[in-house]
């Protein structure tokens, strides 16, 4: 991703974009930037079970020359719910492909996008940005529930009823998407035409000591298979040989 520069920064519109460190919201970076926004990321240490994705969003957010990185701390494991936010086993080596689409896998947080989409409107509201991007994705994911188009159009409808801007007819909000109806090969082989490097980024929900990844949570098998279809080497380090790996991705 290229660093915009300091004449371009100032007279671009902003924009709010959710940022992970995850395979997914850093092609959402790249696509917002392409597009000529003013970028403010927004980062949350949620009380994940680990910080290798908080490094990577810092390190991407650096490499990419944002406005600003904003960090947001909430505790979510005062809930729990979640095998990323409580004492629960992250699954392993599941066959993806013979669970049904309605099944919610115990990775998934409770309402963690509609949290996190709060705290980037508010943010909005601040900047002045009448975008908002989130990497979510309804055909290669894992069965969250806040990853639908639906709830997509119901949390932007909301949004413009419950901001000043909204209210005064300013301006109206749009919750960008792009994501949400490529696979995860396409958004690889888009994310690759504008130059992202994907060896930033973390996907695995269970990583080792080091920061590799298990390559057999849903997570892994998804961006192995990602990878794969779109004929390109995945460039972050797995615990096991990714002939291994790849194997359960298919």
């Amino acid at each position: 991703m290229k660093t915009p520069s300091r004449s371009r920064a100032k007279s671009a519109p902003p924009a709010v974009v959710l940022l992970s460190g995850g395979l997914d919201s850093t092609t959402v970076l790249a696509i917002a930037q392409s597009e000529g926004f003013d970028i403010h990321a927004l980062t949350f240490a949620y009380g994940q079970r680990h910080s290798a994705e908080i490094d990577a969003a810092k390190a991407i957010a650096r490499s990419a020359g944002v406005t600003r990185h904003h960090m947001a701390k909430i505790d979510l494991t005062l809930f729990g719910g979640s095998a990323l936010t409580a004492d629960i086993a992250v699954p392993k080596d599941r066959d993806l492909g013979a669970h049904s689409p309605t099944e919610i896998p115990v990775t998934y947080v409770p309402a963690r996008n509609t949290i996190f989409l709060s705290y980037a409107l508010a943010l909005a509201e601040v900047v002045g940005a009448s975008n908002i991007f989130i990497g979510v994705n309804a055909l290669d994911y894992s069965g969250y529930p806040d990853c639908r188009p639906e709830y997509i159009e119901a949390f932007e409808k909301m949004a413009n009823l419950a901001t000043r801007a909204g209210v005064e007819g300013k301006t109206r909000l749009v919750i960008r998407t792009p994501l949400i109806s490529l696979s995860k090969a396409a958004i690889i082989k888009l994310g690759t035409s504008l130059g992202v490097d994907y060896s930033q980024t973390t996907s695995c929900y269970d990583p080792g000591p080091s920061g590799e990844a298990c390559g057999r949570c849903d997570a892994c098998q998804l961006r192995l298979k990602g990878f794969s279809e779109a004929g390109l080497e995945d460039p972050i380090e797995y615990a096991l040989a990714k002939s291994a790996v790849g194997t359960r991705a298919r």
